[in-house]
C-alpha cells in the first residue's frame, strides 16, 4: 500500500504536470539533464528516451518518479532530494502575473464549454561571457564575447498542446587565424568534368575559447558594426547577431505519441549527453518535424525531417546555391528494464525534392536510394548500452557512413565510420556525483561527402553531415580522436563543479604535409577506391597532426532560485605537431612520426579562462 507520503507526492505530481508549460522543450544546456542521466544510471527513475530534448512534462513526471518513491528516495541525500525539489517547483506552474526577481509574466485563463485552459509565460533573459586565451611562447593575447538579450512567449492550449517563441540579439566576437590553403581532394588529384578539386580555406580553433567548445549561437551571418551589410561568416571583430527558435508541440494517446515543429537542438543516441555521433547537441538547430511512438515501455520509434541552413563563406547567395539540403534521421529503441539498451537508426543528407522515402519513418532509407538513385549522403547508427544501478554504464556506438568491410578495410579511406567506447562511474560522494571515461575515433572523410550533380539543380550539390557549416554528428571533424576524462559533482543544492582531461589529435589541414579527409569538406576520390595507394589511411603516420592536452576546471553557482547564474572555466592547453619524418603525405605509406616545431607547425601553450552570468536562466 502506498503511505500518505507517497499518496501525497503522486497528487503533486499530477498537479504540477497539469498546469506547468507541458509539451515545450527544455534546453539542452539545462543541468537538469545531468541529473537525470545520473538518476538513471542509479535506478533511481524508469529508462530514459534517447531522443532529447524533453518536454517540461516529461521532466518532471521523471523526477515526481523519483521522489515519489520512499524506497528511491531513500537513495538520495539531503542536498539531492533539495536539488530535485527545486527543480520540480521551477518546472512546475508559476504564480500568476509579473515576477520581477525571475523576469516573467504569466497568465492563464478557461475557456469554452470543454472548460479550455490557455496560458501564456512571457520573459527576458541575458547572458553576458567574456572568455580570454593568452598563448605562449608568442604572448599572443585573444579575447572573445558573447552577450545575449532574449524574449521569449510560451504556454499551452488545452492540456495537449504546447507553444514556445524566442527571439534573441547579441553581440559576438571569437577570433580566430586563418591557417593556409587545403585541397578538398588529395593534393595530386586529376580532374574531371564531374569532380574537380577545390582550394579552401583552413582556419584554427577560436583562439578565446578552448579546442572544440566553441558553438555558435547565431543565425545566418554575422553584422559587423562598421558595416551592417557586410555580410560575413564568421566574427573575428565585434558583431552584431541574432538567434530566433520556435516550437509547436503536443501529445496523443496518453503521451504515447509525441510531436514537434520547430527550430531546435537535438541529441539522440542512449550514450550520455553530449556524446552522440549521430545527432549532437552541438550542432546547429534547423526547423523540423519530430514525432515519436512508444507504445511500449520497452519499444519507441522516432523520426524527424527538416530543412538544413548553409554555411555563408562566399555571399548570401553564392554560398546557398550549392547547398539546398534537407536531414532525415530515425531511430529505434529497445530496453530492458535499467540494464540494457539499444538503439538501431539511419540517417541521410539529401539535396530538397518531394522525397517521400525519406520522410517516412517505416522505410529503410539506404534501402531507399537504391531505387531512386544514388545522389545522397546516407548513414546509419547504433548505441549499445549496459548498466547497473547504483554502479554505472558502458557503451559502445558507431556511426557508419561508408565502408568496405572487406580485406584492409581498415587501412582504406573509404571505411568512413565513427566509433566510441565510453563508461560513466556513480561515485557516493557529494550530490549527483560521477567520473566519465571516453574515446572516441572519427575515421578520414566521415561526415563527407562528394559533390554530385542532382536531377534539377545545375551545379554540382554540397551534401556533407553538416549544418550551417557545423557538423551534425560529433564536434570533431574528420581524421580525429579524444580521449576524454570528466569528474562533475554537486558541491551544494547551488553549486556544481568539474574537472576535465582530453587529449585530442587531429590531421592537419593545412601546410605541406595536410592529411586528406581531415576537413568536413574533404571528398573522397570516387575511382580506385580500393586500389589507389593516395586512398589508405595510416593515423598519425601519414602525414602532420596537431595533438591537444587540455586541462581545465569549472563551476556553476545559482542564486535567487534561479534568478542568476554564475559560471566560469580555467584551464592550460598543450599544443604541438607531430609530423612524418621521410616523404609526403597521401602517398599510401606508413611512416615513423616525432614532434616538430617549424613552419608552419609550431608548439604552444595557451591559458584560457571563461567568465560568464545567466540574468533570468530559462532553465
Amino acid at each position: 500500500m502506498l503511505g500518505k507520503r507517497n499518496i501525497l507526492y503522486l497528487f503533486m505530481a499530477v498537479n504540477i504536470s497539469l498546469s506547468a508549460q507541458t509539451y515545450t522543450a527544455v534546453s539542452l544546456d539545462s543541468h537538469i539533464y545531468n541529473i537525470l542521466e545520473q538518476a538513471e544510471m542509479r535506478g533511481l527513475c524508469p529508462p530514459l528516451s534517447g531522443v532529447k530534448p524533453y518536454t517540461r512534462f516529461y521532466i518532471l513526471s521523471a523526477i515526481n518518479t523519483i521522489l515519489s518513491s520512499e524506497n528511491k528516495s531513500a537513495a538520495l541525500n539531503i542536498t539531492e532530494k533539495t536539488i530535485l525539489e527545486n527543480y520540480r517547483d521551477n518546472f512546475g506552474r508559476p504564480a500568476s502575473g509579473l515576477n520581477k526577481q525571475k523576469g516573467y509574466f504569466y497568465t492563464e485563463t478557461n475557456t469554452g464549454k470543454n472548460d479550455t485552459r490557455l496560458s501564456a509565460y512571457a520573459g527576458a533573459s541575458a547572458v553576458v561571457e567574456l572568455s580570454d586565451g593568452v598563448y605562449l611562447p608568442s604572448n599572443d593575447n585573444y579575447f572573445g564575447n558573447d552577450l545575449w538579450v532574449s524574449l521569449f512567449i510560451k504556454g499551452d492550449i488545452g492540456r495537449r498542446f504546447s507553444y514556445n517563441f524566442s527571439a534573441a540579439g547579441g553581440l559576438v566576437k571569437s577570433p580566430r587565424k586563418t591557417l593556409g590553403k587545403y585541397n578538398t581532394y588529395y593534393e595530386y588529384f586529376v580532374d574531371d568534368d564531374e569532380y574537380k578539386n577545390l582550394l579552401i580555406n583552413s582556419y584554427s580553433q577560436p583562439l578565446a575559447y578552448f579546442p572544440y567548445t566553441y558553438q555558435k549561437k547565431w543565425d545566418g551571418s554575422v553584422y559587423f558594426l562598421d558595416n551592417l551589410y557586410d555580410f560575413d561568416p564568421w566574427p573575428n571583430s565585434m558583431a552584431g547577431v541574432y538567434n530566433l527558435k520556435s516550437e509547436i508541440g503536443g501529445v496523443f494517446l496518453d503521451s504515447k505519441i509525441k510531436w514537434r515543429f520547430g527550430r531546435l537542438e537535438h541529441e539522440w543516441g542512449n550514450s550520455s549527453l553530449g556524446s552522440s555521433l549521430s545527432m549532437n547537441l552541438q550542432a546547429r538547430p534547423f526547423l523540423g518535424a519530430e514525432a515519436s511512438f512508444t507504445p511500449l515501455d520497452w519499444f519507441g520509434i522516432s523520426s524527424l525531417t527538416g530543412i538544413l541552413e548553409y554555411y555563408n563563406d562566399n555571399g548570401i547567395k553564392v554560398s546557398a546555391m550549392t547547398n539546398q539540403n534537407a536531414f532525415s534521421i530515425s531511430m529505434l529503441e529497445f530496453k530492458y528494464k535499467n540494464y540494457f539498451y539499444f538503439d538501431l537508426g539511419e540517417a541521410v543528407v539529401w539535396t530538397k525534392r518531394f522525397e517521400l522515402g525519406y520522410i517516412s519513418p517505416i522505410t529503410n532509407h539506404i534501402f531507399y536510394q537504391n531505387n531512386i538513385g544514388d545522389f545522397d549522403n546516407m548513414s546509419m547508427f547504433f548505441n549499445l548500452k549496459g548498466q547497473y544501478p547504483g554502479l554505472g554504464k558502458i557503451w559502445f556506438s558507431l556511426f557508419w557512413d561508408e565502408a568496405y568491410w572487406l580485406k584492409e578495410a581498415f587501412e582504406l579511406d573509404r571505411t568512413m565510420i565513427s566509433t566510441q567506447a565510453g563508461t560513466v562511474i556513480y561515485l557516493p560522494v557529494l550530490a549527483f556525483s560521477s567520473i566519465k571515461l571516453t574515446y572516441t575515433k572519427i575515421e578520414p572523410y566521415c561526415y563527407t561527402h562528394n559533390r554530385n550533380f542532382v536531377p534539377g539543380y545545375t551545379q554540382p550539390m554540397e551534401t556533407a553531415y553538416t549544418n550551417n557549416g557545423v557538423g551534425i554528428g560529433y564536434y570533431l571533424p574528420p581524421n580525429s580522436d579524444e580521449l576524454l576524462l570528466r569528474f562533475e559533482t554537486m558541491a551544494g543544492r547551488a553549486l556544481g563543479i568539474h574537472f576535465q582531461y582530453q587529449m585530442i589529435r587531429h590531421g592537419a589541414d593545412f601546410g605541406p604535409n595536410a592529411v586528406d579527409g581531415s576537413s568536413y569538406l574533404s571528398e573522397l576520390d570516387p575511382n580506385g577506391r580500393n586500389e589507389k595507394k593516395e586512398l589508405k589511411k595510416y593515423f598519425l603516420h601519414d602525414g602532420a597532426y596537431q595533438w591537444f592536452h587540455v586541462l581545465k576546471a569549472g563551476a556553476e553557482y545559482t542564486l535567487g532560485n534561479p534568478s542568476v547564474k554564475v559560471y566560469g572555466e580555467a584551464g592550460v592547453v598543450f599544443s604541438y605537431f607531430t609530423n612524418i619524418d621521410d616523404g609526403k603525405a597521401n602517398q599510401g605509406e606508413s611512416l615513423p612520426y616525432r614532434i616538430v616545431d617549424e613552419e608552419p607547425y609550431f608548439k604552444s601553450t595557451a591559458v584560457i579562462m571563461t567568465i560568464g552570468i545567466k540574468l533570468f536562466p530559462d532553465i
